[in-house]
């Protein structure tokens, strides 16, 4: 019997759920928000707000645990990169770290940046000080997944409402009822144009062009 056994497999191995738990949550932090499908962003949204509610104790034991939780690690290696288009960094959702927060070494290896843990404890739990739970939120998407067309979903820090509030788009029985909708007008205003085609009267041959006739031949 199943007992004592809490949350989704999703098919995985404990330690490659606990991975990909933590690897989702550093994501959700670093970015404000994430695209994911919905059984993984139900299993990862109770275990980031769990570390949010933590994180506003600023303590070293507080700290010891986040790290043990999350793996501490290098944040916004990105905000450098000139591949990064400029209209991503000024949407970011949390500020961009300024260049000297940044270092490579001559190889290009990634040398110093912020960390997760001093990011989770010094901008992201500040955010929900006043905020008792409910830190997270999760948004259809009107979009599928390539290969398997699984339903996406965007798992969002809230306190930023310039994102998308509601499910992306229209349904699919909406938009199969709009369709048909649209099909019934235009098939009544085609309708309702050959019925006045119909009732036009005809043009009509001249009356008196045989009695010109006649009186032609008594003439003659």
């Amino acid at each position: 019997m199943r007992h004592r056994i809490y949350g989704k497999q999703l098919n995985r191995t404990s330690a490659h759920r606990t991975a990909m738990m933590r690897n989702l949550a550093a994501g959700l932090f670093e970015h404000g928000q994430i695209e994911t499908t919905m059984p993984k962003a139900k299993l990862v949204q109770g275990f980031a707000e769990k570390l949010i509610t933590l994180a506003k104790d600023k303590s070293l034991h507080t700290r010891r645990q986040l790290e043990r939780k999350i793996n501490d690690r290098n944040i916004f290696a990105w905000a450098d990169d000139p591949q990064v288009p400029d209209e991503r960094k000024a949407e970011a959702f949390f500020e961009v770290p300024a260049e000297g927060d940044i270092k490579r070494n001559r190889y290009g290896d990634l040398k110093k940046s912020p960390r997760l843990v001093e990011h989770l404890l010094e901008k992201v739990a500040p955010m929900f000080e006043g905020r008792d739970g409910g830190y997270t939120r999760i948004v259809k998407l009107d979009k599928h997944r390539l290969g398997d067309g699984t339903d996406l979903v965007l798992l969002q820090l809230v306190g930023r409402e310039e994102g998308p509030q509601v499910g992306g788009g229209t349904s699919s029985r909406r938009k199969q009822a709009d369709k048909r909708t649209a099909f019934a007008a235009k098939l009544a205003e085609s309708f309702a144009t050959t019925a006045v085609v119909e009732e036009a009267p005809a043009d009509e041959p001249a009356a008196d062009a045989p009695a010109d006739d006649a009186a032609g031949e008594d003439k003659a």
